[in-house]
């Protein structure tokens, strides 16, 4: 994010974080590679040491009361390390999130205060193995009450932090009667030692090593009311609050990813002879750094924007609706762009692109689960068009607006302008 977006304070986050990053050892990050670590205990250490995780809490739970603008910058930054970790530094600010808009004094003091310190590293348990994009229509994770007690089963995967998280944000039906369903589902804090809660499936994954991704089950877990989040039978609210996060954050560490991976190969190209001079002299390589570079900026710009908008959504200036557009079309954006630009970083290294003498490869293998994770690209898009729709069929949409179609040459032939 450039900095002349910022403000002092903005600036001055991002600068510290920028630190941090550099500071992170190498080998931590060859380790998870080499998934040596399974989990970046060390890693999360670091971040909660240097107090720039939760950095939008409020200061009493550890946080700094920064904007959404100041954390998407820190996240930016945090895309050096690349995908997995860029994503682990996220997770303490999407599942502190809904417990910061919606959890209780005890559960801000406990989960909120163990997210900033370093003591309770939440997860996001929400995909279910029969419901991916299509989540709540297919969701099958009940908690049933029994009295004052919910007794929660079923199961979760791909749960980033799943073999070393200490608690989980997870989702489930509390009234399968409700229509839609959406109003029958109520969001949890569950615990990892609350009895019955095992993790099973340890997944391989093509990259983002050593991030503990697993499968979640849950057998007669038994939960009370101070673990809900919220209202019983509110969670699509809090999820709805929970996704503003989680995209937004995808969104600014795809930005940082792509700056690094360019970074690396425009150096290369500066330096590497052939064809009687420098790689970076020939057009074929220096417009695909052009094309990088713009997309990049072009990136930066709508993360500043949908940050931006969270902040006004905050202040209660703009409906969730516009934010949640925003949001959706950063992270598709970024997302889309990061995937293209480190391969265009690889095209121009060509074969020394492909081996681990760089990153190259690591940042390509780690960045296509950008457009598949916290909703699929084709789910952005159906946020999209979908909000887009909502907004122009409302009457006032185009109440201030030129009305173009009377510019037409044969505006006037309405017997032509046929729709049925």
């Amino acid at each position: 994010m450039e900095d002349f977006l910022l403000d002092e304070k903005e600036r001055e986050i991002k600068y510290q974080v920028r630190k941090v990053v550099k500071d992170v050892p190498g080998d931590l990050i060859r380790k998870l590679e080499r998934e040596e670590v399974k989990f970046p205990r060390e890693f999360i250490k670091i971040i909660t040491e240097n107090r720039i995780v939760g950095l939008r809490f409020p200061e009493k739970y550890g946080g700094r009361n920064a904007s959404w603008v100041a954390e998407m910058a820190a996240v930016e930054e945090m895309g050096y390390l690349g995908f997995t970790l860029s994503c682990m530094y996220s997770l303490g600010s999407i599942v502190g999130e809904p417990i910061n808009k919606f959890g209780t004094e005890y559960q801000k003091e406990k989960y909120l205060k163990g997210i900033t310190s370093g003591n309770r590293y939440g997860a996001e348990a929400i995909t279910e193995p029969t419901g991916g994009s299509d989540l709540f229509g297919m969701m099958r994770t009940r908690a049933t009450r029994q009295g004052s007690k919910f007794i929660l089963n079923g199961q979760k995967r791909f749960v980033v932090g799943g073999s070393g998280a200490d608690f989980f944000v997870t989702y489930a039906i509390t009234d399968p009667n409700a229509k839609p369903i959406t109003k029958g589902i109520t969001a949890f804090i569950v615990d990892r030692d609350s009895p019955g809660l095992k993790t099973e499936t340890i997944y391989g994954l093509l990259g983002n090593k050593g991030g503990g991704t697993a499968r979640i089950v849950y057998k007669d877990v038994q939960l009370g009311e101070e673990n809900v989040i919220g209202e019983v039978n509110g969670g699509y609210d809090v999820f709805n609050i929970m996704m503003v996060p989680e995209r937004l954050t995808t969104a600014a560490g795809s930005v940082g990813v792509a700056l690094a991976a360019i970074e690396v190969a425009t150096d290369y190209a500066m330096k590497r002879e052939a064809f009687g001079g420098k790689l970076v002299e020939h057009e074929g390589i220096n417009f695909k750094i052009a094309e990088s570079v713009t997309e990049i900026e072009q990136a930066m710009s709508l993360v500043y924007t949908a940050s931006k908008a969270a902040d006004l959504l905050e202040k209660g200036k703009i409906p969730l609706s516009y934010a949640r557009k925003l949001i959706s079309m950063a992270k598709l954006n970024s997302t889309e762009v990061m995937w293209k630009v480190v391969n265009d970083a690889m095209q121009i290294m060509g074969g020394i692109g492909y081996t681990t003498i760089y990153p190259i490869e690591r940042l390509l293998r780690d960045s296509r689960l950008g457009m598949i994770w916290t909703g699929s690209n084709e789910v952005m898009k159906m946020i999209i068009q979908h909000e887009f729709i909502k907004e122009m069929k409302d009457p006032s949409y185009f109440s201030t607006k030129r009305n173009i179609q009377l510019d037409a040459l044969d505006f006037n032939l309405v017997e032509e302008k046929v729709y049925k």
